[in-house]
């Protein structure tokens, strides 16, 4: 498949088979579900491939594709991937088809047109990660915003207008300084390529903006705090598909964001305001895990332990700014960024995990109140036994996805600032504790009423998804270095351009 157009492949057949699936109706839900799944693991099975051949010494793109688009604007129809979009990629099609496994019977209204945004949304966020034109990738990023607000709008919860909303304007507000950003290096470059735009010789001033700009697009994303409010909502309101794609994948935007424009466009701006970002990672990382100690909805807590988790993201690669120019700590600036990326992988796992667990309740009991709940480890031992594992990951347990990402991210900043390593080390207390208590409330105990002890034990379409996730989350715990391989290359030559002064 090498002479294949991959990337164009794992873009387009998921929004075709969408549009397909779309034709079937509602008439034929079964039809429906089953073209979906058949698509969604194709695509899957399509994306193998960036792994199996992918040049662990070749540091660039690969897998290139480029035709022209907008020959008038100068914009192309640009893709490649490096290790770090090629782990995200396969991060996205792995996710998509075990959402749709795990949506099987849960989403009995209007199922053809659930099913096809879900596919839509994946070539979107596919898209995304593929794109090396800024503008391509633009058009992309505010794309993918349809079919989630839908996915929130339609299936949602009983404020499911107000989520939806929120998380559009949010999104679509900060991504209008991308915009703008964007057009003014156009202008600077006469190129629209982001290997251009890498190029371009910009002013401290020029670079501030820009860097402010790009922050303001991406930290929602993320999200950061405090632009973060507008997840808890979403995250409550939405399907538990809608919850798991959000959490595993968009979320991961903001810091790809972050690493394809904020690092090297606006290296001298990124060295000078650091600390503005590092300062914001650690509040989302305390404060916020605190806020997440005294939720009583389930979903809501595991939404406020996603900001502080995420908070280790944008903390690895600002770290790295801090770290980059200073004599001799190369090698933890490559560290910072390298756990920032383990990181989000292994946050696509157990964030996943946990909101699929919570889902899987949800369609039993109808409610996610802790308060509800109570001794269902006596009726459900199977799904008790995955849950305690997706929370000791959650918690930062050694042998976890968990440990590793937000211990290179430590272990970066005690190098040289371990008053930041503390403060950052305090989630692993904090997310414990909240994981922990969740856990004794919900699973343990005796049976709290005969709600809970109705309850049946995961069936097999089930415990294949549950099984996916732990597979995920142990097998990075215990040998991420294939995850850490394959990103390496392209992570080195960001610490490059990033120690490289524009000025």
């Amino acid at each position: 498949m090498s002479n294949w157009p991959l990337l164009s492949l794992l873009i387009w057949l998921p929004i075709i088979g969408g549009a397909c699936v779309l034709a079937i109706g509602d008439r034929r839900p079964d039809m429906a579900r089953w073209t979906s799944l058949a698509v969604a693991l194709l695509v899957f099975v399509i994306s193998l491939p960036l792994f199996t051949g992918f040049d662990y010494a070749n540091a660039g793109l690969q897998f290139l594709e480029r035709r022209e688009w907008i020959p008038a604007l100068g914009i192309e129809y640009h893709l490649g991937a490096d290790g770090i979009s090629v782990a995200l990629i396969i991060l996205t099609t792995l996710t998509t088809a075990l959402v749709l496994i795990g949506a099987w019977t849960s989403v009995t209204k209007r199922v053809s047109q659930y099913f096809a945004a879900m596919l839509v949304l994946e070539g979107m966020m596919v898209g995304v990660f593929s794109a090396v034109d800024a503008m391509l990738f633009y058009v992309f990023f505010e794309a993918m915003l349809i079919p989630m607000f839908i996915i929130i709008g339609v299936w949602g919860g009983a404020r499911r207008v107000y989520a939806s909303l929120k998380f559009f304007l949010y999104t679509f507000l900060g991504s209008v300084f991308m915009l703008v950003a964007l057009i003014y290096l156009y202008m600077q470059a006469g190129s629209w390529q982001l290997p251009d735009l890498y190029a371009v010789r910009l002013s401290s001033t020029e670079q501030m903006w820009l860097f402010f700009a790009f922050l303001a697009a991406f930290a929602v994303k993320v999200p950061m705090f405090p632009v973060h409010t507008w997840l808890p909502d979403a995250h409550v309101e939405a399907p538990t598909g809608g919850s798991v794609i959000l959490a595993a994948i968009m979320l991961k935007i903001g810091g790809y964001g972050f690493l394809r424009f904020n690092l090297p466009i606006t290296p001298d701006a990124g060295h000078e305001w650091a600390w503005l970002v590092i300062a914001l990672s650690l509040i989302a990382v305390v404060y916020v895990g605190l806020v997440a100690l005294v939720q009583e909805d389930m979903k809501k807590l595991v939404a406020y332990s996603s900001v502080s988790h995420m908070g280790f993201v944008t903390l690895g690669v600002f770290i790295a700014f801090a770290l980059v120019r200073d004599v001799g700590a190369d090698d933890a600036a490559r560290l910072g960024l390298q756990g920032a990326m383990v990181q989000m992988v292994s946050h696509g796992f157990i964030s996943g995990a946990m909101f699929s667990c919570i889902g899987i309740l949800y369609d039993r009991m109808h409610t996610r109140q802790i308060r509800d709940y109570g001794g269902v480890a006596n009726v459900m031992p199977w799904f008790a036994a995955f849950y305690v594992l997706f929370a000791m990951a959650n918690s930062g347990l050694p042998g976890t996805s968990g440990f590793v990402g937000e211990f290179m991210v430590i272990l970066a900043a005690f190098q040289s600032h371990p008053v930041i390593a503390f403060f950052a080390a305090m989630t692993l207390i904090i997310g414990a504790a909240y994981t922990l208590w969740l856990v004794k409330r919900v699973l343990y105990g005796e049976v709290a009423n005969a709600h809970v002890a109705a309850l049946k034990d995961i069936n097999a379409r089930e415990a294949l998804v549950l099984g996916v996730f732990a597979a995920g989350t142990l097998l990075i715990g215990v040998y991420p270095k294939p995850l850490t391989d394959l990103m390496e290359p392209s992570i080195a030559q960001l610490a490059n351009l990033i120690a490289a002064s524009k000025l």
